[in-house]
């Protein structure tokens, strides 16, 4: 019987090594805050963005990336970091402010960071076991580091709270400015089953917003399609071609205004003007399926938007209808450009200035750049954020199992409890419990429920 002689196999070569990417600086530990004036601080430091190129960046050139997604700096910081080497592409320099980003590229960007400060309330714990905890989110507090914010996210105070190698793993998420229950694994198991579940359509939500006006009774379904209008300045709006949405409201209380006073179109208090005071209603919002900004985008088509909203209760962006009944996108050119101003040369007046909540000195301290520049880097520098910019009135106040093995819940916010010496509709409705809620359609995001996926665009500056 003749042998068969088998040759061995050719060499492989080797797979190719990642692309080298500038590391970050220095990672401080303990983590640099201080608490000062009621906000939680972080004292400027050097970092490093690494990003991988994502898939609208292909084929564009990398100054046009940095000028139209990211609003922190002017282009001609940009096109300086670009020339300059402070950003980079796989480790090296960049060859001119037009190459051409493909798929697989690398972009690092070396900078002296100065991060926005936030509330100094401690995130609270509704539950905890050696699987998850449930935690109720303060306002105004990223879940992830993005954009401005790195320390001062939910991940880097919890783990700075329980010791660095401690990884929290956030289960779904809420946008910066609402408050509420969020669900964070202790481990990857436990994460993915409870990221699982909360994205399968077994899970009841339950949100409270305090909106302008007198909210009609009963119950109100909104079932417009919304569409992102601009990523840049987290704009999204009711378009015919944008993405299903539902959500069902319910009135719970209204607070009629004080029947002294009225206020203008540009926030002044004259009796002789002519825009009454509307009062306020608390409102339950159940959201069936999980479009980014949805409630918020929702009860401003309704013409009800939550009062203090910096983006759609905002009359110097919106006009005096704050985009009431509106789904055409003549005005979005109009509208982006003026939402651009807000926190560089104007401050938002969303219409809680109508609020006595809201003095006269608040409403002028508003975050906002102040004209000086950081003797470090030249960074221009922001004032302080006035406490009613800290957060909006919309908190989730309720993540449920429709089958009734779990219900985690918070008490309600300060804001949305009757005011001293008012009456409303009673205020045990504020305790309505969710009843029989159609379950939604899971894959929530925005104000509904979405996968923790980690940190968010590494290099949004």
């Amino acid at each position: 019987m003749a042998l068969t002689v088998i040759e061995p196999p050719p060499a492989q070569t080797p797979p190719a090594p990642p692309p080298d990417v500038v590391t970050t600086p220095c990672d401080p530990w303990p983590r640099p805050y201080y608490l000062e004036d009621g906000l939680r601080r972080v004292a400027p430091y050097h970092f490093t963005y690494n990003t991988n190129v994502k898939e609208r960046w292909r084929g564009r050139e990398i100054l046009d990336i940095f000028r139209d997604e990211f609003r922190d700096r002017s282009e001609e910081y940009y096109k300086d970091a670009i020339e300059t080497g402070k950003i980079q592409v796989n480790g090296q320099p960049v060859s001119s402010t037009f190459a051409k980003m493909k798929n697989g590229d690398v972009i690092s960007h070396t900078l002296h960071r100065h991060e926005p400060p936030v509330t100094a309330k401690a995130i609270g714990i509704v539950h905890e076991d050696e699987d998850m905890i449930v935690i109720n989110k303060p306002a105004g507090v990223p879940v992830h580091p993005a954009g401005r914010y790195n320390y001062n996210s939910v991940i880097e105070i919890m783990r700075a709270e329980r010791g660095h190698q401690w990884n929290p793993l956030p289960c779904n998420r809420l946008d910066r400015l609402t408050s509420g229950v969020m669900f964070i694994g202790k481990h990857k198991k436990a994460a993915e089953k409870l990221t699982d579940q909360l994205m399968s359509r077994t899970v009841r939500k339950e949100y409270v917003a305090r909106v302008r006006g007198e909210f009609p009774e009963g119950d109100v379904v909104c079932e417009q399609p919304i569409l992102q209008i601009s990523p840049k300045l987290g704009l999204n709006r009711v378009r015919a071609n944008g993405k299903q949405a539902k959500t069902v409201f319910r009135r719970l209380a209204y607070y009629p205004p004080s029947p002294t006073t009225t206020t203008t179109t540009n926030g002044t208090n004259d009796n002789t003007l002519a825009e009454p005071k509307q009062g306020y209603s608390i409102v339950r919002c159940r959201p069936l399926t999980g479009r980014t900004h949805q409630l918020r985008v929702h009860l401003q088509f309704l013409g009800h938007p939550i009062t203090n909203d910096p983006i759609y209760a905002n009359r110097r962006v919106f006009g005096p209808s704050l985009g009431q009944s509106s789904s055409s996108a003549t005005d979005d050119e109009d509208i982006m450009t003026r939402l651009s101003r807000m926190g560089k040369e104007d401050y938002a007046e969303a219409v809680a200035y109508e609020d006595e909540m809201v003095g006269e000195y608040e409403r002028k301290k508003a975050e906002k750049m102040t004209g000086e520049a950081c003797g470090v880097c030249g960074t221009p520098l922001y004032s302080d954020p006035g406490t009613h910019e800290l957060g909006i009135y919309l908190h989730a106040r309720r993540y449920a199992d429709a089958g009734g093995e779990w219900s985690y819940e918070t008490a309600l916010p300060g804001w949305a409890l009757p005011p001293e010496g008012r009456e409303g509709e009673s205020d045990l409705l504020l305790a309505v419990e969710l009843g029989e809620l159609e379950v939604g359609e899971g894959g929530m995001d925005g104000e509904g429920v979405g996968v923790g996926s980690g940190a968010e665009a590494a290099a949004a500056q």
